[in-house]
């Protein structure tokens, strides 16, 4: 990421580094020998904000831990999300940085003066939300974090 941004943004060091694959139990097999071992836990029929509409999406997925940083892998399973748009591109592996902010909110509003748009956005509770935001010509997707529910 590009350090100006990063100090322009405010931003923590990442949090966490998010892959798309399009089998989870292979790339498990793939990466556990560099990050060690993985939870898996399965994301059915959440509803989130993407591109505007409601959607309802299922992923899977799988967390280890490399020092400081998460290492999420993330399976597609149905509905539209950045996910399946990053598959349908032909793409798979690294998708997303994450960063831990205060306040979600307030950090979409500070990235979107910068040229990111938010395409994926959930608040789960007060204290408690995320957001994927993207900007034209750059294929790395950021992930904001909120978590004052600790």
């Amino acid at each position: 990421m590009n350090t100006e941004l990063a100090q322009q943004l405010n931003l923590p060091p990442v949090n966490q580094v998010g892959f798309v694959v399009r089998d989870l139990k292979q790339a498990i097999r793939q990466y556990e020998p560099l990050f060690g071992e993985f939870v898996e836990m399965d994301a059915p029929d959440m509803e989130w904000d993407y591109r505007g509409e409601p959607a309802v999406s299922s992923l899977k997925l799988a967390m280890a831990q490399s020092g400081e940083v998460e290492i999420e892998l993330i399976e597609w399973v149905a509905g539209d999300t950045p996910h399946k748009e990053f598959l349908d591109a032909g793409r798979e592996g690294l998708h997303h940085l994450r960063f831990i902010v205060d306040d979600v909110d307030e950090k979409v509003r500070e990235a979107e003066a910068l040229g990111y748009k938010a395409i994926w956005y959930k608040r789960f509770a007060e204290g408690l939300a995320a957001v994927y935001l993207e900007r034209e010509g750059d294929p790395l997707v950021i992930e904001f974090f909120e978590n004052h529910l600790g």
